[in-house]
C-alpha cells in the first residue's frame, strides 16, 4: 500500500519531557488520521525531527521511498526553519503543510508557559512557513483541528491528488499511430511531458497488437464475451462483429500489460490489419481505468488515466470525450459530446448497449459500440494544450442534462450537457484561452482538485 509520511518538526531547547509529549501528540494524530484514511493511503509517523540532519534525512527518505506518495509537515512546537532548507530542497514529492493542533480548545483554568511552549504551532508553522515560501516548495495548505471533518476530508483530497501524481509519475500510454495528420491541438511535446509529468508515450505499430489477436484463443473470446453479455446489452445476430472487438480487448489488455501501459491512443488513419476501428473494445478498457485518446491525442489519454486515479474513491464517472455540436436554443444552449465510437460506459445512466452500425470513417467492416445515454449531474470539463513554453490546464464547470428528445439515427455514446455559468461565457473563456476539442469530463471531481494538482506538478491551470 501507499503511505505518506507524517513529520513533526520541534527543536531541542524543550527539554526530553516536552519531546516525548510532542511524540506521543503525533502518535495519536497518525492514528486518528490512519482510522479515517487507511482507503486513501498509510499514515507512517516519523520521528520527531528536531535538528537540520534529522529534517534532511527524513525527507530525503521520503524522496528515495518508492511507496512514499506525499509528506505531511506540522510543527508542534517552534522549529527554527533554516533547519529544514537542506531537507526540503532535497524532496521531491507533494508535500502538506497541516495547520492544527494536538488539543482542540484551551485550558483557561490550568493554562500556563509550559502549555504555552509545547502547543505553539501558530509560532512554529508561521516560522516553518515563511521558508517553505521563500524555497518555493509547490504544496498544499489544511488549516484547522485535524479531527474536523472538513479538515480530513482537504487531507484526504490531498492524499488522492498526491496517489495521481505518483501514478503520473509512473504512467506509459502507447501510441498506435502518430498525431492525426494537420491537426494541431492534440499534438504536443512528448519529451516535455515526460519532464514534467511523467509520461512516456511512445510510438508502436498497429501490426504489434494484430500479431497477438490473431493468437487469441476461442476460449479467451468467448470468456470476454461472457464478460460483456454480464455488463452489456446485445443481439445474438451480432456476436461475430461483437467477438471482433473482444479478440481486440483481449489483444490490447496483454499488449498494455507487456509494456507496462496504462493508457493508449489510435488513429483511424492508421488500422492495418485491423477489420474494425477500435470501438467496444476501448470503451470497455475505459471502464476499467484505462486512458484513452483518439487521433494520436497521447496528452487526453494520458489525462484521462490519471483524472480516473484521482477519482477512484469518488462516485460518478471521469472520462475522455470530444466536443461534438450544440443546441442553440437562445437562453438554454447545450452542448453534445461523443465521439465516433469511444465514450467510457461509465458514463451511461442505463446499461449500456452493444450495438453494430456503419461507420463512414475508417475504411473498415462495421463497428461494434456501446449506445446509451449519459447520467446527470454537475461536473467539469478539463483540456490540456501544449502552447510552446508551457503546458496548460483548462477547465470550466459543467452540468450533464437529459438528453432532450430521441436520437434514433446517431447509435453512438452520447453526452449532453449545460456550460456554467453560461454558454457565452464559458465558451468565450475555453475559446480565448486555446482549449481543444477532446478533454475529460467528470462528475467525481471539482476545479479545486485540478487546481491543487496543478499547483503540485508545476503546471499552468486557467478556469472561469
Amino acid at each position: 500500500m501507499k503511505r505518506v509520511y507524517f513529520i513533526t518538526g520541534s527543536q531541542d531547547l524543550y527539554g526530553e519531557n516536552t519531546l516525548r509529549q510532542v511524540k506521543a501528540d503525533a502518535d495519536t494524530m497518525a492514528s486518528f488520521l490512519n482510522e479515517r484514511l487507511s482507503a486513501y493511503a498509510e499514515i507512517v509517523v516519523k520521528e520527531v525531527v528536531k535538528t537540520p540532519e534529522e529534517a534532511r534525512r527524513v525527507l530525503l527518505d521520503a524522496t528515495n521511498d518508492d511507496d512514499c506518495i506525499g509528506v505531511i509537515t506540522w510543527m508542534h512546537t517552534f522549529s527554527p526553519a533554516k533547519m529544514w532548507i537542506k531537507g526540503l530542497q532535497l524532496l521531491h514529492k507533494p508535500l502538506l503543510h497541516l495547520h492544527t493542533q494536538a488539543n482542540e480548545k484551551l485550558p483557561y483554568a490550568s493554562i500556563d508557559m509550559d502549555f504555552m511552549n509545547l502547543n505553539q504551532s501558530a509560532h512554529g508553522d508561521r516560522e516553518y512557513a515563511f521558508i517553505r515560501k521563500r524555497l518555493n516548495i509547490p504544496h498544499d495548505i489544511v488549516v484547522g483541528y485535524y479531527r474536523n471533518e472538513e479538515v480530513v476530508a482537504k487531507i484526504a483530497r490531498f492524499i488522492e491528488v498526491a496517489s495521481a501524481l505518483d501514478y503520473s509519475r509512473h504512467l506509459k500510454a502507447a501510441m498506435f499511430g502518430s498525431n492525426m495528420r494537420e491537426v494541431a491541438v492534440t499534438d504536443g511535446d512528448r519529451v516535455e511531458s515526460q519532464i514534467r509529468l511523467g509520461w512516456e508515450s511512445n510510438y508502436y505499430g498497429i501490426g504489434d497488437v494484430v500479431d497477438i489477436a490473431e493468437k487469441v484463443s476461442e476460449e479467451e473470446v468467448a470468456a470476454q464475451l461472457k464478460e460483456y453479455k454480464e455488463n452489456y446489452l446485445f443481439e445474438e445476430r451480432d456476436h461475430d462483429a461483437i467477438a471482433i472487438q473482444a479478440r481486440m480487448e483481449i489483444a490490447l489488455k496483454k499488449f498494455l500489460k507487456k509494456t507496462g501501459c496504462q493508457a493508449f491512443t489510435d488513429n483511424f488513419q492508421d488500422l492495418h490489419g485491423l477489420r474494425q476501428l477500435p470501438g467496444l473494445a476501448a470503451q470497455d478498457l475505459m471502464a476499467k481505468g484505462v486512458g484513452f485518446g483518439p487521433e494520436g491525442d497521447y496528452k487526453t489519454a494520458c489525462l484521462s488515466a490519471v483524472l480516473m486515479k484521482m477519482a477512484e474513491h469518488r462516485h460518478g464517472a471521469t472520462g475522455f470525450i470530444e466536443d461534438y455540436t450544440y443546441d442553440l436554443s437562445e437562453g438554454d444552449e447545450l452542448e453534445l459530446g461523443s465521439h465516433m465510437l469511444e465514450v467510457s460506459p461509465r458514463f451511461a445512466s442505463a446499461k449500456p448497449r452493444i450495438e453494430v452500425h456503419p461507420l463512414s470513417i475508417g475504411g473498415k467492416e462495421d463497428p461494434a459500440r456501446l449506445v446509451f445515454d449519459s447520467i446527470e449531474g454537475k461536473g467539469i470539463q478539463i483540456t490540456m494544450v501544449d502552447l510552446g513554453d508551457r503546458f496548460r490546464l483548462i477547465g470550466m464547470e459543467v452540468e450533464l442534462v437529459k438528453i432532450r428528445e430521441k436520437m434514433p439515427h446517431l447509435p453512438v455514446a452520447r453526452i449532453m450537457w449545460r456550460i456554467l455559468p453560461s454558454f457565452q461565457e464559458g465558451l468565450t473563456f475555453w475559446l480565448e484561452n486555446g482549449g481543444g476539442h477532446h478533454s475529460v469530463i467528470s462528475t467525481e471531481l471539482t476545479l479545486d482538485d485540478i487546481a491543487l494538482f496543478a499547483k503540485l506538478a508545476n503546471i499552468e491551470f486557467v478556469h472561469l
